[in-house]
């Protein structure tokens, strides 16, 4: 970090000749010797006065030498330090949020993958209720308290909760069906199953995609009353209601009076990890190391 003539010049003056600071370095008098006419020129002074009985600082090698060794020693401390950071940084936990609607699963099956690429990083599952205000907070907050969060999203979803998203695949929009209600028994639901009938679907403006969903469903007759997000409160109501909800992929166990029924149409939802635009260090790696076992 430093110039290394700095060492030399030390070790010169601690010796007291080019010859013993040589063997000190494990160099050759000329080289050393070269060191110093060569920091003598670059810095514009005279450090030694050469003389009959040796060499002698001069009054500006003196005040050179205690700033070398304070330059010296602050160069250290500064690396030091910095590796200090480093490894706090490298080997700290990355603290992935997980509740019954934003389970963490998706990451431990790749865990092993991540290990094979970056075998220090460690992560830590921070759980947390899943209610409109918290959710909203969190996403607002990550790199506070949690640093990643798996979650469905668009382009609008992310600028409103100021985070960012890498994208890991889409997912289908399913339905949930009370074991109750007579679509249960089908293997597969087509709007037209559906008309005349009421369903339940998040709020409109939550996501495009089920908006783009949600117009389809009501101009083939379909009524569609709204929930305020994905929670255990809005599969309850389609219970107690006996009314199907619709749903994604990866939910099938939130409710064991729900069954999951595929639809027939094509309606899928981008699905990924949300973090910080201002990752730290792990955290970066981390999701670069999703995307490209994602790739692969």
């Amino acid at each position: 970090m430093y110039n290394p003539q700095l060492t030399t010049f030390i070790s010169v003056v601690e010796n007291g000749s080019f010859t013993k600071a040589a063997d000190a370095l494990f160099i050759t008098p000329p080289a050393v010797m070269k060191q110093i006419n060569a920091l003598e020129d670059r810095l514009g002074i005279t450090l030694f006065a050469r003389t009959n009985q040796g060499l002698q600082l001069t009054e500006a090698g003196k005040s050179f030498l205690q700033d070398a060794k304070y330059i010296i020693d602050y160069s250290e401390r500064a690396i030091e330090k910095a590796r200090d950071i480093d490894n706090k940084d490298r080997f700290q936990s990355i603290r992935i949020g997980t509740s019954i609607m934003t389970p963490a699963k998706f990451l431990l099956d790749v865990w092993a993958e991540v290990q094979k690429f970056n075998s220090h990083l460690k992560i830590e599952l921070v759980p947390f209720e899943n209610t409109p205000a918290n959710s909203v907070e969190i996403l607002k907050n990550l790199g506070k308290h949690i640093d990643i969060v798996g979650g469905l999203y668009d382009d609008k979803f992310l600028e409103e909760r100021g985070c960012d998203a890498a994208h890991l695949y889409d997912k289908q929009i399913l339905f949930a069906i009370p074991l109750t209600h007579p679509l249960s028994m089908k293997p597969k639901i087509e709007i037209a199953d559906l008309k005349g009938q009421k369903v339940l679907l998040i709020r409109k403006n939550w996501n495009k995609h089920i908006d783009e969903l949600r117009e389809d469903l009501t101009a083939n007759g379909v009524t569609v009353e709204e929930f305020e997000m994905f929670n255990l409160g809005a599969y309850n109501r389609a219970v107690q209601e006996n009314v199907p909800i619709i749903t994604v992929e990866g939910w099938e166990d939130v409710h064991p009076l729900l069954k999951i029924v595929h639809a027939d149409w094509e309606y899928r939802i981008p699905f990924g990890i949300l973090y910080s635009p201002t990752p730290t260090k792990q955290v970066k790696e981390f999701v670069n190391t999703l995307i490209k076992i994602n790739r692969r």
